[in-house]
């Protein structure tokens, strides 16, 4: 049983690389095949409705990690901005040591391109952004700060963390990033 767990888990890992390196549509079930190195069966056997449903457990994937990842940070951390600030900077040095490839915390990948074209890939991604919202705001109405101003910190941090990633890997730089972790303070106390 376990063999088999790590074959599909493989599977998700290889396509997660190959879907935010290459985009959805370049990438095929055959090239994820080739490269992971699985039985066409297997592959299907897994994930019988194809690539749709292979993406869709890659952003559930993701976004479990990245939920779990922002979660210890809180849990380290003294205040809602320093939990946001370590996992900015701890995003930019996964960024950097990966060389900038291969990492994908955020469904934007996926978001923007298949939005218009899948629904289900598209409300998948709106789950990942609607997970990582409530741990935020969970962490602020712990500190006092309730209702749409906690809502609107949170989807403030959401769109930095999108952005500041998107220009890190466009530049091949971590600045953006470690600029967002910096002004992380004005904007949770400038929120209102």
């Amino acid at each position: 049983m376990r063999e088999k767990s790590n074959t599909r888990d493989h599977i998700v890992d290889i396509a997660t690389r190959l879907f935010f390196v290459q985009g959805y549509h370049a990438t095929g079930m055959n090239q994820i095949i080739q490269e992971s190195h699985a039985p066409k069966g297997s592959l299907y056997y897994y994930f019988p409705n194809g690539k749709e449903e292979l993406a869709q457990v890659c952003i559930e994937q993701q976004r479990k990690s990245t939920t779990e990842i922002l979660q210890l940070n809180f849990v380290k951390s003294d205040d809602f901005v320093s939990g946001v600030q370590t996992f900015f900077l701890g995003l930019a040095n996964v960024v950097e040591r990966q060389q900038f490839q291969g990492v994908a915390p955020s469904c934007f990948w996926n978001a923007v391109e298949t939005s218009c074209i899948s629904n289900r890939l598209r409300e998948a991604c709106q789950e990942t952004f609607d997970t990582w919202k409530l741990v935020m705001i969970e962490r602020l109405k712990e500190e006092g700060c309730e209702g749409e101003r906690a809502e609107s910190i949170a989807m403030g941090i959401i769109s930095l963390l999108e952005g500041s990633f998107v220009l890190a890997l466009t530049y091949r730089n971590t600045e953006p990033l470690i600029n967002a972790a910096k002004i992380i303070p004005q904007l949770t106390s400038e929120a209102n």
